[in-house]
């Protein structure tokens, strides 16, 4: 996996919602990704329970999927996110 060394401000990745034509970011594990090219975010609600333009590291545990959700072709990674501190 090769990271970006740019680092995004939570309130950059809050600002990437899908809205007014913004890209669809998410975080997890400290490292934002870019979902926008994704059908299960399609419609900016992902399964019914996740917004895009938040850290979703806390929810993945509750999750169907692994983290090998990540490495699908349509997800991006942009950068990591600022660490608050």
């Amino acid at each position: 996996m090769n990271v970006s060394d740019r680092i995004v401000s939570t309130m950059e990745l809050k600002r990437n919602t899908g809205d007014r034509g913004t890209r669809m970011w998410i975080a997890y594990n400290g490292l934002v990704y870019d979902v926008t090219d994704c059908p299960k975010w399609r419609t900016r609600l992902h399964e019914q329970l996740h917004f895009a333009g938040q850290d979703l590291t806390s929810e993945l545990p509750d999750a169907p999927h692994m983290i090998e959700v990540f490495k699908h072709g349509c997800v991006k990674i942009i950068g990591k996110l600022e660490s608050e501190g």
